[in-house]
């Protein structure tokens, strides 16, 4: 028997609707896919077991927190030994403001999602914060002009 779950249109239905809904209750979920509500539930839990589903969250709107202003951040790094590597991942994934970071292929080394209240408060974290840590060798900054689509 494959590792693989194999995922037919009913269970690719249960999750988009889950994606755009995660407090469904399973009778409506069921309704929305066109099972009853025992089989759907037996169908959530196997993707939960598999590991399809890894959990449910809540949306939140930054700019009610005071997060307002998104930056999405390339930086390059000069060093590539481990210790210094390491130092610097754990370093900027304890930074508050940092909502997502990635190690990438290639250039730049890592990517970053910043949440900030604005402009100061994104000059602060960038001249503070991020550019002063020992392997950063560039950082570049992009602002958002309009977001088109977000999935989760």
């Amino acid at each position: 028997m494959s590792n693989e779950l194999h995922l037919d249109a009913v269970d690719r239905e249960i999750l988009f609707q889950l994606r755009q809904d995660g407090r469904l209750t399973n009778v409506e979920l069921a309704k929305r896919v066109g099972l009853t509500p025992p089989p759907c539930l037996r169908r959530v839990k196997r993707l939960e077991e598999a590991g399809v589903i890894t959990g449910y969250r809540a949306a939140v709107d930054a700019e009610a927190l005071g997060r307002g202003l998104e930056v999405l951040v390339d930086v390059e790094i000069y060093a590539n030994d481990r210790r210094t590597v390491e130092e610097f991942e754990t370093t900027v994934a304890s930074y508050e403001e940092v909502t997502e970071f990635r190690r990438m292929y290639g250039r730049p080394d890592y990517f970053i999602r910043v949440a900030v209240a604005g402009h100061a408060a994104y000059e602060a974290f960038l001249t503070g914060k991020l550019s002063g840590l020992p392997a950063v060798l560039r950082v570049t900054s992009h602002l958002t002009m309009k977001q088109i689509k977000t999935t989760g």
